[in-house]
């Protein structure tokens, strides 16, 4: 059961929206479920002589006389509505249990607490099988406003106890950081306009992974107006600085022609520019990394930070700090893969945006070295097989741990959240993991030299290599050990030290766990002929440092989504 508390300042009109056909028709049967008085509201759904303006005056009757007091000046946005919604797959309502709702959400919310002879006037109307609208205008008989703080939060409340006691579907407690829900009237257009997400939403995706991608705030900036989004800063009085900005995407206007602005703390919390600059400096930094020799680097260091994260949110060490920057670069992740298991990425790293938030603020050296390692995946023109999929293989784990860790906290819609995420980064592992586990498998070493990584496994690892042995990922994972033995690796010492980083009892496929980590490890023959290079002068990274802005935030085809 959803309610969604808003205010205006419009009672004729929101009662006219109510009794009437809907936007799209989609009104059947208006009428009043509950009131303040039933026998003093007037009902336009059922009396054929009400009027809306009758209503209107019933409810407004002391906000009227409370605009007197005040010489003609109306109590700002004196209107309170609260549309109640079931989940879908719930049972039908009767309008007698849609009137209890109605009247524990107005207590609940401080609109009018039972017993209150004073209490504000308010209606709920019922116009469709699965919701009603909770309509109160906020001046109580004494003139005084009702105490409605946090009443969004109340209201969620008061439904969590009302969904036990009637047998409805238990929807997740909220945590006070999503993103603001699109409005029926922006649901409405997107439909209209053929758009499966609405304006707002799809301005959130984009500055999302805008932000992922670049440094610098001015980076951010000059993106997303490269992605023919419009941009408009606020700027203060005084200092000139930039203090809040608002987006309008492409061919979002209103009736007028105007765009259609939204306010960055209105897309999301963690989108206000104070936000934001938590993790974008305002100038370049000076010191940014320029590019590896070895793109291998780039993959591999992501992957080192991913895991480093990991080990970090298992031990609750300012753990909160490791889940905006996974955030970050499950799109940095999803812009730098290829293949068909790009969509799969890029919906994990849309679900985890309610995982990433949370009421805990905390900075942490691992969870830095996480968003700039991913923002560097950003500029990657290559994407080494192995070494893409060992990194999609640690950010299902990471998924996972972040989903514990908010379960474990309570924070129900943010744990939803990540293992929602989770399942997106397992689809997408499972997508292009299969046909390269194959090719590994298709070109595994003679007989032989499988007998003796075997012998080296029972050695490094006695207590698991029963059960590697038994992976079906076992025979990739031996092509695997070839490989890094020719890179320079000693395969006893490589198998103890991957085997331990993290208990291998608990995974049902250990040999494929171990496949991944290898791939993972650098190419020690490469890295010391880099290290020769550098002592006969010859620099081991690039001289070309980062263009200013990052290139495929946003593929083109993404582009003009609102046009």
């Amino acid at each position: 059961m959803v309610p969604d508390v808003s205010t205006g300042s419009d009672s004729r009109g929101l009662i006219a929206y109510l009794f009437g056909p809907g936007r799209r028709d989609e009104h059947t049967n208006p009428h009043i479920v509950a009131a303040w008085d039933m026998a003093g509201a007037p009902d336009p759904g059922r009396d054929p002589a009400a009027t809306y303006s009758q209503l209107a005056r019933r409810l407004d009757h002391h906000v009227d006389l409370r605009t007197r007091e005040l010489g003609g000046k109306k109590p700002p946005r004196h209107v309170w509505h609260c549309p109640v919604r079931t989940a879908p797959g719930d049972r039908y309502l009767t309008d007698t249990e849609w009137a209890e709702v109605a009247r524990r959400v107005v207590h609940a919310t401080g609109i009018a607490p039972d017993g209150d002879e004073k209490a504000c006037r308010w209606i709920a109307v019922r116009h469709a099988d699965d919701h009603i609208h909770i309509m109160a205008t906020t001046v109580r008989a004494d003139g005084r406003r009702p105490r409605t703080h946090q009443d969004g939060r109340r209201a969620q409340a008061e439904c969590r106890r009302i969904e036990a006691e009637f047998g409805l579907r238990r929807l997740k407690a909220g945590g006070l950081t999503a993103p603001r829900t699109p409005t029926g009237a922006e649901r409405a257009k997107a439909e209209r306009q053929g758009q499966t997400v609405t304006a707002r939403q799809w301005l959130r995706e984009r500055a999302y992974a805008v932000a992922a991608a670049v440094h610098t705030e001015a980076d951010y900036f000059t993106v997303l107006q490269s992605l023919g989004i419009k941009v408009k800063t606020r700027l203060g009085p005084e200092s000139g600085d930039v203090i809040g900005y608002s987006l309008a995407a492409p061919g979002d206007t209103n009736s007028a022609g105007e765009p259609i602005w939204y306010g960055g703390s209105k897309l999301a919390p963690d989108l206000s520019i104070n936000r934001l600059r938590e993790r974008l400096p305002h100038q370049e930094v000076a010191d940014r990394p320029r590019f590896p020799a070895d793109p291998a680097e780039l993959w591999q260091n992501a992957i080192a930070a991913m895991q480093t994260a990991h080990t970090v949110l298992d031990s609750d060490d300012d753990a909160a700090a490791q889940l905006p920057a996974f955030g970050d670069a499950l799109y940095n992740i999803a812009s730098a893969t290829r293949g068909p298991h790009r969509a799969e990425l890029r919906a994990a790293a849309s679900a985890f945006n309610r995982a990433r938030r949370s009421a805990t603020r905390a900075d942490h050296q691992a969870a830095h070295a996480l968003r700039q390692a991913a923002k560097e995946l950003a500029y990657a023109s290559t994407e080494p097989g192995g070494l893409a999929i060992a990194l999609l293989f640690a950010t299902v784990h990471l998924a996972r741990a972040a989903a514990n860790w908010h379960e474990q906290r309570g924070h129900e819609q943010q744990a939803a959240a990540a293992d929602g995420a989770f399942r997106h980064l397992q689809a997408g592992y499972q997508q292009a993991a299969a046909p390269v586990l194959a090719d590994l498998a298709r070109r595994a070493p003679r007989a032989e030299t499988a007998r003796r990584f075997e012998r080296e496994l029972r050695a490094a690892l006695p207590d698991h290599a029963d059960r590697i042995l038994a992976d079906p990922s076992w025979t990739a994972l031996t092509t695997t050990l070839a490989q890094a033995e020719t890179a320079g690796h000693n395969p006893r010492r490589l198998l103890a030290e991957v085997g331990t980083r993290r208990d291998l009892d608990s995974a049902e496929r250990p040999a494929e766990v171990l496949n991944w980590r290898i791939t993972a490890q650098p190419n020690r023959r490469a890295q010391a002929a880099r290290r020769r290079s550098t002592v006969s002068g010859t620099s081991s990274m690039s001289a070309t440092p980062h263009p200013p802005v990052a290139p495929v935030a946003i593929r083109p085809e993404e582009r003009g989504r609102h046009r």
